[in-house]
């Protein structure tokens, strides 16, 4: 069932970029394509327009065609103004490729096809000449004069259009402009039709619901690995200590932003305006960003045995190794920040270390050691093995942080001493043409802290100058290998980093994996230019789909763009959609399946257009009025459907990857601890989720998805390979398998994504770190602006964290989990993470029920989302791209505060508290948030 628009009396038929906006769109949630109808007015209206609820779309007939469309022409073609008395509409339909007609210059511009008498349409094929329309909608009329509008187009893109599965019986059909691409009029070369048919129009099928466990009996906790796949850190029979980490190549260094930074005489300082004193921003750093060919012979591994423990020692030494597949110049790696030189701040270092043997011309590649072993007995493994001896002497400063003329001298080091790592690959055309790699061949690297008898810490900038210190534990928030702070204005890539301590041979597993995350999987081109294409992955995808690439949906490993505007596209989002069945239980719908999937292309590759598209319809808005007299408004998207509208649909977001691997590794004992029987005061309970593994059949713990409906990262990935990009996997190796598990195990297999490679991206899931809580205030010079994401005040996020607490909201966001030890990645093994989340169930409310149910989840149901990493949100959005951030599951909240005051249900009582707060205790609770 659909609803259509029907135009009041008087509406002229010409229609301004204003209207063309509001008129024809779809509404939801007053019927579904199941429950019949009668054909009355429904009750949503809007001004001079209202909506009319049909049995079917535009008359369409029941049956499904049979046999292909056949070509059908109309009577007379008559347009709005033209450009010249040539270019008439007439010449849009005269079956000559070379005439064509074209508009005056107006936005408002329009063509329509009179057939004579009423026919079926079910195809509609537009060929551009240059100047063709960026927005319009299709719209048709039994008269004339009422208009109805079957499709609306935000992004056309000249050349040919085909729209498919029209679906509709009318006399005349529009083409009504709302936007030109540039300066010239529409301008069109032959405009086709045909009648519905098996190569047009789309069929349905039968569904069959997913099945979920009634309850947890039978529970499987997820299999731990014997071994980790490489350990990260351990100790010798003697106490030394060895730590390995894995290392990639970068463009500059950690603490050079788009701005010089200097103390005033000491070098420029582009960070203020020198007239206004404000704050200037040039743009960010390269540090935190991928290399071009980042995932080609540009990772390798650091190794560092210290000795500072070991019985009898009293002269400390670390021995440093690399482990690399290519050839490295000698002395790639520098050690102890230069606090001591006020003009070298966004670079330079102490000590380059002292090699084994200072006359070694080039370091050959040396083979990655075995698990717990070292490579050589003693550990130098040859002339480039480095030894650090004595921590370096270095100028006096004084109480202001600038030299006083005094030397400090050295000494030799002692456990805790602090020293930054800052490792760089200079290597060889030779050797990377050996490999096939005519790419770069000097780079940097990050920039690590190691403490002597402890190992690698996350870091953040204190005086003098940003030097390297520890951060505090409660800073950690994921665990030991969180990123540390962001001094090079790379916001944007904060949720693209591993973990601080990834692993040697991880780390290539880490970039390989994202390299499949930013893969085209229908042309396997990589969404970063200059990096070659992924061929294994080119046609893989099916010819209905949602996006292409992961990171279509996932910006920057972040959240989707937000619902913002009236007739918006939603397929950068997920729309579950369900039909009921005879007894009403929920399963696929049949046109649709699990997932509507928006865009389609022909085998030729042009776009088309199949009406599945999903679009803002319009915004229903309510205010809230909080204590101290502010006024919020909120606001959330009402769905407009080109296609039959769903029994039940949900519209998801998708949300960060970061620190997935985490919570993947918490056991399941802990989560299901903290499920209530009972509710608290509070009426807080917490429910679990169970599902089937896809691939054994046995009930595992849900903890991933908006309602805990996936298991594991293998899970999550395979389905979200199959739902929005139409690729098929080991997992799910039919497209049928959208359909239902019937039609999955009946659905013709098509070749899809490797087992290695669904492998490579679970992997890089896992490894995917969570940013370090910025509560604690950086050591910026005098004089130099800190960036936005460093003014923090710590005693208001600390406010803000009790706050957070006495609301009681970490009654669902739980503040603090620990891993198990079992997982593959020791990475993840044995952390103390600050997740914010309990991986439980809780009912949100009437405000935020949507009726989709998955498991244990019903309508009202919803996982505790992770708030590690929220701060960051508009940053990953992008520069400028702020105004696309939306929390929640669809993307409603535009701002913390709306998604708060959007809780209810179990939530109810602490959104009531946080609206009672005053002015600056809301505030301290916000700046908590924002520092997460």
């Amino acid at each position: 069932m659909q609803y259509t628009m029907i135009k009041r009396a008087h509406r002229s038929a010409r229609l301004g970029a204003l209207g063309a906006l509001a008129l024809g769109l779809a509404a939801c949630g007053g019927g579904s394509p199941d429950s019949g109808g009668s054909g009355q007015e429904a009750s949503q209206s809007s001004s001079n327009v209202v909506y009319v609820q049909h049995k079917s779309a535009y008359e369409v007939t029941a049956a499904a065609p049979s046999q292909p469309g056949v070509a059908i022409k109309p009577v007379t073609a008559t347009s709005s103004a033209v450009e010249n008395p040539g270019m008439s509409a007439s010449a849009a339909i005269d079956g000559n490729p070379n005439s064509r007609w074209g508009s005056t210059f107006v936005d408002d511009a329009w063509i329509q096809f009179d057939f004579g008498a009423k026919v079926d349409v079910g195809y509609m094929k537009l060929v551009w000449e240059r100047s063709y329309g960026k927005e319009y909608a299709l719209q048709v009329s039994q008269d004339g004069s009422t208009w109805t509008q079957i499709r609306y187009v935000t992004n056309g893109k000249g050349g040919t259009e085909e729209f498919l599965n029209l679906g509709m019986s009318a006399r005349y059909i529009r083409l009504q402009g709302v936007a030109r691409a540039g300066g010239y009029g529409y301008s069109l070369f032959e405009v086709e039709f045909k009648t519905p048919g098996t190569d047009n129009t789309q069929g349905v099928g039968a569904t069959s619901a997913w099945r979920y466990p009634a309850n947890g009996q039978g529970l499987a906790p997820l299999p731990a690995a014997p071994e980790a796949a490489e350990l990260t850190q351990f100790r010798l029979a003697d106490g030394t200590l060895v730590t390995r980490f894995g290392a990639r190549a970068l463009g500059r260094h950690g603490r050079e932003r788009g701005e010089e930074w200097n103390e005033i005489g000491f070098g420029p300082n582009d960070t203020v305006d020198p007239v206004t004193g404000a704050p200037v921003d040039k743009g960010p750093g390269a540090h935190l960003t991928f290399v071009t060919q980042y995932f080609q012979n540009r990772t390798w591994g650091m190794e560092i045995l210290d000795n500072s423990r070991v019985a009898g020692v009293t002269k400390p030494t670390l021995v440093v190794n690399r482990y690399t597949t290519v050839d490295f110049l000698p002395g790639d790696t520098a050690f102890f920040r230069a606090f001591d030189r006020p003009g070298v701040t966004g670079y330079g270092w102490m000590n380059p270390g002292e090699l084994v043997d200072r006359n070694v011309k080039v370091c050959a590649p040396t083979p990655y050691p075995a698990n717990g072993r070292l490579a050589s007995p003693d550990g130098i493994n040859g002339p480039c093995t480095l030894r650090i001896k004595d921590y370096p002497g270095h100028g006096g400063l004084g109480a202001d942080g600038l030299p006083n003329g005094t030397n400090v001298p050295s000494r030799a080091l002692v456990a805790g001493d602090a020293i930054e790592v800052s490792p760089a690959m200079f290597s060889t055309r030779e050797s990377m043409s050996s490999k096939g790699d005519n790419g770069g061949i000097r780079y940097y690297s990050a920039e690590w802290l190691y403490v002597v008898g402890t190992g690698l810490v996350p870091w953040y900038g204190v005086q003098p100058r940003l030097n390297s210190a520890p951060l505090p534990a409660i800073t950690l928030s994921g665990g030991t290998g969180s990123v540390s702070y962001n001094y090079s204005d790379n916001g944007a890539s904060m949720f693209q980093q591993p973990f601080n301590n990834v692993g040697m041979q991880n780390m290539q597993r880490f970039v390989e994996g994202r390299r499949l995350i930013h893969t085209n999987f229908d042309t396997g081109a990589h969404s970063e230019p200059g990096n070659d294409p992924y061929t294994p992955a080119a046609k893989l995808q099916g010819t209905h789909f949602n996006q292409s690439a992961c990171v279509a949906c996932h910006v920057n490993n972040g959240r989707s763009p937000a619902p913002m505007q009236v007739n918006q596209r939603l397929d950068s989002m997920s729309l579950q959609t369900a039909s009921l069945g005879d007894a009403g239980q929920q399963q696929p719908h049949p046109r649709y399946g699990s997932v509507l999937q928006m865009n389609a292309r022909a085998a030729t590759g042009e776009a088309q257009d199949w009406g599945n598209s999903v679009r803002v319809a319009k915004f229903e808005t309510r205010n809230v009025r909080l204590a101290d007299g502010s006024v919020v408004e909120l606001r959330k998207p009402v769905l407009g459907f080109d296609g039959p509208v769903p029994a039940v649909h949900s519209l998801r977001a998708a949300p960060p990857m970061i620190g997935m691997g985490l919570l993947e590794a918490v056991p399941e004992a802990d989560i299901l601890a903290r499920a209530r029987t009972v509710p608290d005061a509070d009426g807080v309970k917490g429910v679990p989720n169970y599902v089937y593994d896809p691939e054994t059949g046995v009930v595992r713990l849900g903890r991933f998805g908006w309602k805990a409906s996936k298991a594991t990262l293998r899970q999550q990935a395979s389905t979200a390979l199959l739902q929005d990009m139409s690729v098929t996997s080991t997992v799910y190796p039919s497209r049928d398998c959208n359909y239902g598990p019937t039609a999955c195990a009946a659905g013709v297999r098509k070749p899809g994504i490797t087992e290695a490679d669904l492998a490579s991206i679970s992997n890089y899931l896992a490894l995917v770190a969570v940013p370090a809580q910025r509560s604690q205030a950086s050591g910026f010079p005098k004089g130099v602006a800190p960036l936005d994401e460093h003014r923090v005040n710590p005693q208001q996020v600390t406010l803000g964290a009790k706050l957070f607490d006495s609301l009681r909201c970490v009654a669902c966001h739980t503040a603090e989990m620990k891993t198990g030890s079992g997982h593959l990645f020791a990475e993840l093994r044995d952390q103390t993470i600050r997740p914010y989340t309990d991986l439980l169930l809780h009912d949100m409310g009437a405000e935020l029920v949507d009726n989709f149910a998955q498991g244990q989840a019903t309508g009202a149901l919803w996982r505790t989302a992770p708030l590690w990493g929220i701060g960051y949100t508009e940053k990953v959005m992008g520069a400028g791209q702020a105004a696309k951030v939306g929390y929640l599951h669809d993307g409603r909240a535009r701002s913390l505060t709306e998604a708060v005051l959007w809780h209810g249900g179990e939530a109810d009582a602490a959104r009531r508290r946080f609206e009672a707060l005053p002015t600056a205790d809301r505030e301290a609770l916000l700046a908590f948030l924002r520092s997460l």
